[in-house]
């Protein structure tokens, strides 16, 4: 099964990068740019927006929150993503900052719209990355890249 992978350097502690990747309030700073709802804690689900209102774009179950790992099973959203897993594996650097691993796993196969996701999971995490570091986010729409309207 192929696999989005990214690799980021963050001049910034694994726990803030940490705190931005796993909690509702910095999904939406780096992320979606609307609330997201449900529970952070394993065994909950977060449903993230990229509207005001509706349906949720998609639904995770959070499977893993530990200082090292955060990890989202999709239970809702586009076909290609269900039963996908998203993994933030969080490295100390002796600096004082944090190489981000980044995985989208377990897509059924290589098509267009996980290369177009790829392309959009890289530019969301240097969303992250530079809100992590104090150079503020650039939330949906304005790290959308490739488009699926």
């Amino acid at each position: 099964m192929p696999n989005i992978l990214h690799r980021l350097s963050i001049n910034a502690p694994p726990e803030r990068v940490h705190q931005i990747a796993a909690t509702r309030e910095g999904i939406q700073q780096w992320w979606t740019g609307h609330p997201v709802s449900g529970d952070e804690t394993v065994g909950g689900q977060l449903s993230v927006y990229f509207r005001d209102a509706g349906d949720p774009a998609a639904t995770f179950e959070v499977v893993e929150r530990s200082p090292e790992t955060i990890a989202w099973r999709c239970v809702g959203g586009p076909g290609d993503w269900i039963d996908t897993r998203i993994v933030f594996a969080l490295k100390p650097r002796g600096d004082g900052g944090t190489t981000l691993l980044f995985s989208h796993e377990g897509w059924r196969q290589e098509n267009e719209f996980m290369n177009g996701c790829s392309t959009n999971w890289a530019a969301y995490l240097m969303s992250l990355k530079s809100g992590a570091e104090g150079q503020g986010f650039n939330a949906f729409p304005g790290g959308e890249i490739s488009r699926w309207d």
